[in-house]
């Protein structure tokens, strides 16, 4: 038994004998050192304490015999009752040596018949007479409280109107993203094949609808020869594109549209010549001009590059003259007007895709 503090035993000793039924009772306090179970006699007044038991030990065996014999009638049962009464239950020396006892008197009387007696009739019954009920209390440990100073709490004017409390809220904010632009730079190959350098740009306007400007200029002579060739000008043409191609990306697949050209021209190559418009002056004073309708197919070839096939048919119209070289002079031969129904236009343009998101290799084009 594991003990804390001082621990208490209280020795409740209940004597009874079966014959009367009596009770003896007296309660002993043991005491225990802190953190010690170990019955230690020279703890505090045990030895005295343990030394109570003993002696009530003994009383309830004498007084049990005494009463025993007091009521029986046994045979010279006076004489067992002066030992009883009288006689110690051990009698030592000075030297704490044992020199007597009752047992021994009472065995002495009647050449031992009377002890023969006693414990044939009473013995068994003194021996299960007794009972020892033993309790333990244990004293309440008194914890020692650390006492924490509390410090005055200083109250927090608020607003008594409102409390609002005050967070952090991060908001994610995606990047912004920024919106595909459509244009190409290009140029009429057969026009490079033919010598007149070009170059046109388009500009997709959204919803399958772009606009395009074309300009064209060159101006080669060779006076000793008579050889002319001569022309410049432009168009502008405004087209709306359609088809598998041209869902997937503007500017690609294919494509119908409205054009109209301003252009003049000289052309001699050693004999008949032909000039549109006035000689001299400004494109304005000279002009040839055609409008019609057209149709091409952009076709991807290249990361940022296409090749545009078009054709368009309309109307030319504008005054033209003929005319022959001649002592290093020119002739004029006649001054006439056009008038032409036909083929007015024909394209075979290298396309260069420029812009963000133009490439060939995104599909899903901005309608």
């Amino acid at each position: 038994m594991h003990m804390r503090g001082l621990i208490v035993s209280a020795f409740m000793l209940l004597g009874c004998i079966q014959v009367f039924g009596q009770e003896s009772r007296k309660e002993v306090c043991i005491g225990f050192p802190v953190g010690n179970s170990t019955l230690d006699t020279a703890y505090g007044d045990n030895a005295m304490r343990l030394s109570e038991v003993v002696s009530f030990l003994e009383s309830v065996k004498k007084d049990s015999t005494l009463e025993l014999v007091e009521v029986s009638d046994m045979p010279h049962k006076e004489e067992a009752v002066d030992v009883l009464r009288n006689v110690p239950e051990f009698t030592y020396d000075n030297k704490g040596v044992l020199v007597d006892s009752r047992k021994k008197h009472l065995m002495e009387l009647q050449y031992g018949r009377t002890w023969h007696y006693m414990h044939k009739h009473f013995f068994d019954q003194i021996h299960n007479a007794s009972v020892i009920l033993v309790t333990v209390r244990q004293k309440p440990v008194i914890e020692e409280k650390t006492v924490v100073k509390e410090e005055p709490v200083v109250p927090v004017p608020t607003d008594t109107t409102s409390v609002v409390e005050k967070t952090d809220t991060v908001v994610a904010v995606s990047p912004e993203t920024s919106k595909p632009f459509y244009m190409a730079l290009k140029t009429n190959m057969l026009y490079d094949v033919l010598a007149v350098p070009n170059i046109g740009v388009e500009f997709y306007l959204g919803k399958n609808w772009s606009i395009s400007g074309n300009w064209m200029y060159g101006w080669w002579k060779k006076n000793s020869s008579h050889r002319y060739w001569r022309i410049y000008g432009g168009d502008i043409a405004v087209r709306y594109w359609f088809g598998k191609k041209a869902s997937e990306k503007p500017l690609t697949g294919h494509h119908v549209g409205v054009y109209g050209q301003a252009f003049t021209y000289d052309f001699e190559w050693g004999g008949k010549g032909y000039m549109g418009g006035e000689p001299g002056g400004t494109l304005w004073d000279k002009t040839n001009y055609a409008a019609g309708v057209e149709y091409g197919y952009s076709l991807p070839v290249a990361n940022r590059l296409n090749i545009d096939f078009t054709l368009g048919v309309g109307y030319w119209g504008g005054k033209y003259y003929t005319y022959t070289p001649l002592d290093g002079h020119y002739v004029w031969q006649a001054t006439k007007n056009r008038h032409w129904f036909g083929p007015t236009k024909a394209e075979i343009s290298l396309v260069w895709l420029l812009g963000r998101g133009n490439s060939n290799n995104k599909k899903g084009g901005v309608k």
